[in-house]
């Protein structure tokens, strides 16, 4: 059986920290900044760790290589 492939798109938006966790870009920063307030921006900056459950579909299916 040949290996798995990792999936190009999840290669450019997931990465997986030393001890395991998938760290993933913050959600609701590409448009629309107008009618969110300044709270909302300040909190979505930078990155954050995906919850465990949906982080076991992307190591399982998506990064199988690491």
């Amino acid at each position: 059986m040949p290996k798995m492939k990792t999936k190009s798109g999840a290669k450019k938006r997931f990465s997986l920290t030393a001890s395991g966790k998938v760290k993933r870009g913050q959600a609701g920063k590409q448009h629309g900044m107008i009618k969110r307030t300044n709270k909302q921006l300040r909190d979505q900056r930078g990155t954050t760790i995906m919850s465990e459950s949906d982080a076991k579909v992307v190591r399982k299916k998506f990064l199988p290589n690491g």
